[in-house]
């Protein structure tokens, strides 16, 4: 009996001790539901304080040393934004295989540093619609130049991209790269000071040549009409002076990547033959510019026929297309019958004018240029040929040239919804192109890291 009743008192005991402890945990409560909500709004609002302080630093934290998964999503969003493959977060959080807390997380810190914006149009999301992403076409600039065979042309764009300044002048190329890269060098300045802009808000230069280009080391290879131009290093004289990406072109490949991007972005095979003082073609492959094994393709002013007479080419060789039909070789075959001409806009002007021998010639240009699309249409089946330059506005006279033997030679299959037409003149093709290339470049995946790096420091001054 004894042991019952000490067992009974010590569970008395610790129910006791329990009923008071419990007691005054309830009294630490709230001592109503309002009592409860205020403290609780008082903890929301202390956070939210918190989180909009930690905004502020958003900037900085694009770039914290060492985060490299932080820095590869941030990239990896602004990359597919910037490219316009992704402008909803839907699409992001699909291409990125990041989480969607992730993409929310980091496409707030790109959209407060000033990378990535919300447009005005809405995007229909299975709810209720989202506003489109798009890049921040105002974060950088691209200064970018066209270079003639008598003239050059710099400018400075946005990274729509519009031109916001440019500069205009006859130059001549032959006085060799030192001379002409470092005018351009001087008029770069120019332009960043006109609009207030400074050598960290470029985020690359964009250089059209009239020669054939190794885009891959940025230097023309010769034989061209930049002579003296052989291999010199454009990039590393130009990325000295400025500290960012140079990207040199050859002068063709800009005109149809800004005739593909403006006008025929859906096309994903498209080729684009210039014919103006010479001949050269841009070739466009499932969207993109295709350059081939070293920069070469497209270069059809050098294919040669073997028909005779074979005339002497400004590559040193003979029968080349160029010496056959470009508006050099109209014009030196007008100067020998005594008619005077020195290159494409001369041509023009004589055909507009009515001049016999020259309307023949042009017809005649046509019908090798389409001796040579032939062999393009074949090998590329591109689904669309424009054709641009100085002597494409001609088109009467050379566009029936071209048709008949394109037609006529090609396999039916090849032409059956083929398309040939003229690219409007344009003045700002090269700038636009040069431009377009800076841009798309530094989007890419590979690219944008730096790009991210480089913006953010320039946050932190």
């Amino acid at each position: 009996m004894r042991d019952l009743l000490y067992i009974f008192i010590r569970i008395v005991v610790l129910v006791g001790c329990f009923s008071h402890m419990s007691l005054k945990k309830l009294s630490n409560r709230p001592r109503n539901t309002a009592q409860y909500m205020q403290e609780n709004l008082h903890s929301r609002m202390t956070g939210s304080i918190m989180s909009s302080a930690d905004q502020t630093h958003r900037k900085t934290r694009l770039g914290v040393p060492g985060d490299m998964s932080s820095a590869k999503a941030n990239g990896q969003i602004l990359s597919l934004v910037g490219s316009g493959r992704a402008r909803s977060r839907s699409l992001l959080t699909e291409l990125s295989g990041l989480s969607r807390a992730t993409v929310y997380q980091k496409l707030g810190n790109l959209i407060d540093a000033g990378f990535i914006r919300e447009t005005e149009e809405t995007l229909p999301s299975g709810g209720r619609p989202t506003r489109a992403l798009d890049l921040n076409r105002d974060f950088a600039v691209v200064l970018c130049a066209d270079i003639g065979e008598q003239h050059i042309r710099v400018a400075l764009t946005d990274l729509r991209p519009t031109i916001l300044a440019e500069i205009s002048e006859t130059f001549d190329i032959l006085r060799g790269p030192t001379v002409v890269l470092e005018w351009i060098e001087e008029q770069f300045e120019a332009l960043l000071a006109a609009t207030g802009k400074g050598a960290t808000d470029v985020i690359g230069i964009g250089i059209g040549l009239p020669a054939p280009v190794d885009y891959a080391n940025g230097r023309v290879v010769g034989p061209s009409v930049l002579v003296g131009w052989d291999n010199f290093d454009i990039r590393g004289h130009l990325g000295q002076r400025f500290g960012v990406p140079v990207y040199a072109e050859n002068d063709v490949n800009l005109l149809a990547l800004s005739d593909h991007r403006q006008r025929r972005s859906a096309v994903s095979e498209m080729v684009f033959v210039k014919i103006g003082t010479g001949i050269g073609c841009g070739i466009i492959s499932e969207g993109r510019l295709y350059r081939g094994a070293q920069g070469a393709a497209g270069d059809i002013g050098h294919i040669q026929f073997a028909r005779e007479p074979a005339p002497l080419c400004r590559c040193g060789k003979v029968g080349c297309v160029e010496a056959r039909a470009a508006g050099w070789a109209i014009a030196r075959e007008l100067r020998s019958e005594g008619i005077k001409a020195h290159n494409a806009r001369d041509v023009t002007e004589l055909v507009r004018s009515g001049q016999p021998l020259a309307i023949h010639l042009v017809r005649e240009s046509g019908r090798i240029l389409g001796e040579v699309m032939t062999s393009l249409v074949s090998i590329l089946n591109p689904k669309v040929i424009v054709i641009g330059g100085t002597l494409a506005t001609l088109d009467d006279h050379l566009l029936a040239g071209v048709r008949e033997l394109v037609y006529k030679r090609s396999l039916p299959l090849a032409t059956r919804d083929l398309e040939i037409a003229i690219s409007p003149p344009d003045p700002d093709a090269g700038i636009v192109g040069a431009a377009l290339l800076v841009i798309e470049e530094q989007m890419k995946e590979d690219n944008i890291d730096a790009v991210i790096a480089r913006y953010s420091q320039r946050l932190s001054q």
